[in-house]
């Protein structure tokens, strides 16, 4: 994991980034927390940016759990508000893990387009393949159709992303079926999702989610304090796109709301 530390912290925000990718896209974000008084934390989840192992490739959605438990405890150290901030997969990942692990000193949750529905999902051959595959060769990968045109409008974040060389562009069978898994009992069990204020910031234009499966879910949540935005206009990585100074304030306002 990596630490962005400022000297008198207010609280510590957890970035848990999305698939294909790594930490490292979210040098700008982590530091206008830094500008805001916060510590930020950020690691790589397995198979993904500079972690061993196959890339693109998991045994268990767990393995994502486990790495964000690890970056919550090293948080927790601090005694201070902490709070989780999740984009597309790694949204899905938060949310996982507030429904599944301890919540202690977790202030609150921001989830950036969170994956929860595919705007594109895999045709009923390539899926019914892709349950066979899993069980018989599990690393089996291939293309996980996530291209940077796709991503943002920001044409700087996409020829970046394009040379990047930590970025991951295959997945494998046993991946898909464990992110479908975490999807549908995301949806399956709401109730699960613990009282802690929310924050959902998602994209209007969004070729990678489905912002409807977004909006299904959010609705089912039986918590006192939520808060869903949509942002019109704006591809999936908000925290990326041209207008991104907005969607941080935005962000930045929610969490002053909170924190003592």
């Amino acid at each position: 994991m990596w630490k962005w530390e400022v000297a008198e912290p207010r609280g510590v925000v957890i970035i848990v980034h999305g698939a294909g990718e790594h930490h490292g896209r979210y040098i700008w974000l982590a530091k206008k927390w830094n500008e805001h008084g916060f510590d930020v934390i950020m690691g790589d989840l397995p198979g993904q940016g500079k972690t061993r192992g196959k890339r693109g490739h998991i045994q268990s959605f767990n393995q994502y759990l486990d790495s964000v438990e690890e970056w919550i405890d090293e948080a927790r150290l601090k005694g201070l508000p902490i709070y989780l901030l999740g984009h597309s997969m790694g949204g899905l990942v938060v949310i996982r893990t507030v429904m599944e692990r301890s919540i202690a000193l977790i202030q609150g949750v921001i989830l950036s387009s969170p994956c929860l529905g595919l705007s594109e999902p895999p045709a009923k051959t390539k899926e019914f393949a892709s349950k066979i595959l899993h069980r018989i060769v599990p690393s089996f990968s291939q293309n996980s159709g996530i291209r940077s045109e796709l991503a943002t409008r920001n044409e700087e974040v996409r020829e970046a992303y394009v040379k990047d060389e930590l970025r991951v562009s295959k997945v494998s069978a046993r991946w898909y079926q464990e992110l479908t898994k975490a999807m549908r009992l995301a949806h399956r069990y709401p109730e699960k999702f613990p009282n802690v204020p929310l924050l959902v910031l998602q994209s209007g234009e969004d070729y990678l989610v489905n912002k409807y499966d977004v909006r299904d879910w959010f609705n089912l949540l039986a918590i006192q304090e939520k808060s869903y935005k949509e942002w019109e206009g704006l591809y999936h990585e908000v925290f990326n796109e041209p207008e991104r100074e907005q969607v941080f304030r935005y962000a930045i306002g929610f969490v002053n709301l909170l924190t003592p």
